[in-house]
């Protein structure tokens, strides 16, 4: 059975949702906080890669900085935003479930649940 790990900020209240789920469920899992230990680009696009995701669907347009950026009007390459996203960790929609070949963005918290 493939490792779940949960890429996460710990003061989200989304994150903290599925993180309360895996905890009920009883599946060992590990949890990132990926403010503190961040992404790297070849990490980054390796997730969205087993997600099916472009960067820009799990990027957070609710963000000021995606405002200030202007990244709504922006037209970046996805190469151009994984780079942004990296170094910008706000701008990444959270949580990021990997379990082994795949990645889910769980948006809402309880879609956590098709994974167990």
């Amino acid at each position: 059975m493939s490792q779940l790990t949960i890429y996460q900020k710990p003061t989200c209240s989304t994150c903290r949702q599925a993180v309360q789920l895996l905890k009920e469920s009883g599946m060992p899992f590990t949890t990132v906080n990926y403010y503190e230990e961040r992404f790297t680009k070849s990490r980054l696009t390796a997730l969205l890669k087993k997600a099916g995701l472009s960067p820009r669907d799990i990027l957070r347009s609710k963000e000021d900085l995606y405002k200030k950026l202007e990244l709504a009007k922006t037209t970046l390459s996805d190469d151009a935003l994984i780079d942004l996203m990296v170094e910008h960790p706000d701008l990444i929609q959270r949580p990021i479930v990997e379990k082994g070949e795949k990645a889910w963005l769980v948006r809402p918290a309880d879609r956590v649940k098709e994974l167990l």
